[in-house]
């Protein structure tokens, strides 16, 4: 009886989700090669002009003095938009923007100047201007705050959508049409991403939990029942270790070579929307504030000092080390640091670093500090856009608190760049290493990790479509095959 529902529960499994399988690998090729749309902070500072430093005539302590925190911002920084230098501030009411030119807050944009500000990013005349809250590219809760959004159209050869925040003129997003129609094949079949759906957090979380769980379950028990059919020794009558033929066949021998990826991949995905609260890291939340030690201000900086020591810069941001004020100079080559107090260029010192940190994680002792040159199993990158560049060389801080936290710094500005405990560590192997195959034997030559998993899946995809076919068979019996089994 237990094995007989096991057939059913197979069976039936496969009927209603082989088709997200055979989706699901396809649309994960696509996904190697086109991502999602963003617009990440390295791509804003690409694509930036440089700031205009005759026009700056508000400090940054002025700026921020504007908008009457009681907290220093998570992000301050200086940039141009359309022509005009801005302080833009992520705050916890929100994003809000100050002009550094004239020292009024910016408290919304029209749509003749999200004309503009789309315009001069791209360098093409705008040919639309839409309001609107969300759409299929700026869906996510992280978009939502910073909605509603402008989205322009551009009459560039790319067809290209910006999205300008209605509130502070912020660009927050922008797609190309080859991203727009790659996407439909790519990520939006692959992580359930339509728009309808994907707008209600919990529910989108849920159908993808379900729907890869139940899928997940549908392998392991085609999988089982693969090994109790095949036969190494005492073969079938017809000389092969499967009894099936055609079809069914290709199922079974191509299940029990790809089924144990098959079922890792898939529990990978279903460990990724964190079932049951997923790994619980149990790490700190306040380390980053404890680490900046930031004040509620920023002191008065002199701007013609700042403008020759940043010449040339497409943005400057604004922070706090272990308390103390610092200027950060990006968009001219490495990074430069600046002593905001003083001005001068400053380099931090490694010993200073390593005490911040301590100061970052009271009650837990430090065990080791290295200094990544490489890239390491923990600290990588594959190529993917969607995540941000891992700089090298880097600093690896140790502790030996419960979580077993290690902080990632970058030396050259003192920057925290990442937290990582015992729990995210394992995360890393059963989420990225089963699920986009991110192993370091082959991230040492990325065109093998790409072949291997073109090869995988495709095995995948045999796998999905026959399902697809013998399950069409069985809610669609031919005529013939009907006789037969009547007979």
């Amino acid at each position: 009886m237990a094995r007989r529902w096991l057939y059913i529960f197979h069976r039936w499994t496969g009927i209603v989700l082989c088709l997200f399988f055979a989706i699901w690998f396809l649309s994960g090729l696509v996904m190697l090669y086109v991502s999602f749309p963003s617009f990440r902070a390295g791509e804003r500072v690409a694509t930036a002009a440089p700031i205009d430093w005759g026009q700056v005539h508000v400090g940054p302590g002025q700026a921020l003095a504007r908008l009457n925190e009681t907290q220093f911002p998570t992000e301050m920084r200086l940039g141009m938009t359309a022509g005009e230098p801005v302080y833009r501030f992520v705050t916890q009411a929100g994003r809000r923007a100050v002009s550094a030119k004239t020292g009024g807050e910016i408290h919304g944009v029209d749509a003749s100047r999200a004309r503009q500000i789309a315009g001069m990013l791209v360098g093409a005349p705008a040919l639309s201007v839409d309001l609107v809250d969300h759409d299929q590219w700026v869906v996510t809760r992280s978009y939502k705050a910073m909605a509603p959004f402008w989205r322009v159209r551009l009459a560039d050869a790319a067809a290209t959508d910006v999205y300008v925040s209605q509130k502070t003129g912020e660009v927050v997003q922008n797609t190309t049409a080859h991203e727009r129609f790659w996407n439909w094949l790519g990520a939006v079949p692959h992580w359930i991403y339509f728009e309808a759906l994907r707008v209600f957090q919990e529910p989108w979380r849920q159908t993808v939990l379900w729907t890869s769980g139940i899928g997940m379950l549908g392998a392991v028990a085609g999988f089982w029942i693969g090994w109790m059919r095949v036969r190494l020794a005492r073969r079938y009558k017809s000389g092969s270790v499967s009894p099936y033929r055609g079809w069914m066949k290709w199922h079974h021998v191509i299940g029990l070579f790809g089924g144990v990826f098959l079922i890792g991949w898939v529990f990978s995905g279903w460990l990724s929307m964190s079932p049951w609260g997923g790994l619980g890291d149990k790490r700190r939340a306040d380390v980053a504030s404890l680490y900046t030690d930031a004040r509620s201000g920023f002191p008065a900086t002199d701007n013609a000092t700042l403008a020759r020591a940043a010449q040339g810069a497409r943005e400057v941001r604004f922070a706090y080390l272990g308390g103390d004020p610092i200027i950060s100079i990006w968009g001219r080559g490495p990074t430069a640091l600046l002593d905001a107090k003083s001005g001068n260029a400053m380099v931090p010192d490694q010993a200073h670093i390593v005490a911040i940190a301590q100061r970052a994680m009271p009650g837990a002792r430090l065990t080791e500090v290295d200094r990544l040159e490489q890239p390491d199993r923990y600290w990588y990158s594959t190529g993917d856009l969607r995540d941000d560049s891992r700089p090298l060389p880097i600093l690896r801080l140790k502790f030996d608190d419960p979580a077993r936290t290690w902080l990632h710094i970058d030396p050259a500005t003192g920057a925290l760049l990442g937290q990582l405990g015992s729990g995210g560590r394992s995360h890393r192997w059963l989420f990225n290493a089963l699920h986009s195959l991110d192993l370091p034997w082959l991230l040492i030559w990325p065109p093998a990790r790409h072949i291997f998993i073109w090869f995988l899946s495709c095995a995948g995809v045999v796998i999905s479509l026959s399902g697809i076919v013998i399950g069409w068979r069985r809610l669609f019996p031919h005529k013939k095959t009907t006789a037969r089994m009547v007979a």
